[in-house]
């Protein structure tokens, strides 16, 4: 009866979002999801933790399971006229700015070594993320309330840093590799095409952070 009335309660927070976010589009609908879901605990007096310990196993569960389905739209994508090469350069300063800047700009400010070595998964989504934490002996917590916080300010910035690009290739691509899965679902709203490069830009930047940020920091942790 627990798992039916957080599965309820989630889906009635994600259509009241999806309804608000088609009457103010400014707003990402992950925010609105957020806030309503948060609004539905407090009118039916549920505490927060008590939902999460229910919600957590069962979302986290089928998270990996979502993040391998952004194959299907993956397959479908179309690189006929886009210059691979200029591309492959766009992808690989976004995967190596994206877990460096944020790490430089912690040691600036001196922050200790375990939050600086959460800041290295900031921009690939949650269950890649978590992974790398693990390999890097980064704290969880850390981990997933950056992810979460970067996402959220990538998809929100991405309305408007994004409103005058006419081509939806390059929104969507934009999104993926910044805000990851927030900036994703973002994507799907500006349209299909931009979705599926918004899934490829997710995808291909998590791969890659994975495989390469491991690699060097078992390298420094040797010399």
């Amino acid at each position: 009866m627990v798992i039916f009335c957080v599965l309820l309660l989630t889906l009635v927070a994600h259509i009241g979002s999806r309804v608000l976010n088609s009457k103010i589009k400014s707003v990402p609908a992950i925010i609105f999801a957020m806030c309503l879901t948060l609004l539905l605990l407090f009118i039916s007096q549920w505490g927060y933790h008590h939902y999460y310990q229910v919600a957590q196993p069962i979302f986290s569960h089928f998270l990996g399971y979502v993040t391998v389905m952004l194959a299907i739209p993956l397959a479908s994508l179309n690189f006929d006229g886009i210059p691979l090469k200029k591309l492959s350069k766009i992808i690989l300063l976004a995967t190596t700015t994206g877990a460096l800047f944020p790490m430089l700009l912690a040691t600036g400010l001196s922050l200790n070594h375990d939050t600086i070595m959460a800041f290295s998964a900031r921009s690939v989504t949650t269950p890649i993320g978590l992974n790398i934490a693990v390999l890097v002996n980064a704290p969880l917590a850390m981990v997933n309330l950056i992810i979460v916080v970067s996402g959220l300010m990538g998809a929100f910035a991405g309305k408007f840093l994004l409103k005058d690009v006419q081509d939806d290739r390059a929104k969507g691509l934009a999104l993926g590799l910044v805000a990851h899965a927030f900036g994703t679902v973002e994507a799907w709203q500006i349209s299909p095409v931009a979705g599926r490069y918004a899934a490829f830009g997710l995808a291909i930047n998590g791969i890659i952070t994975a495989i390469w940020f491991p690699l060097v920091y078992l390298v420094w942790q040797n010399i």
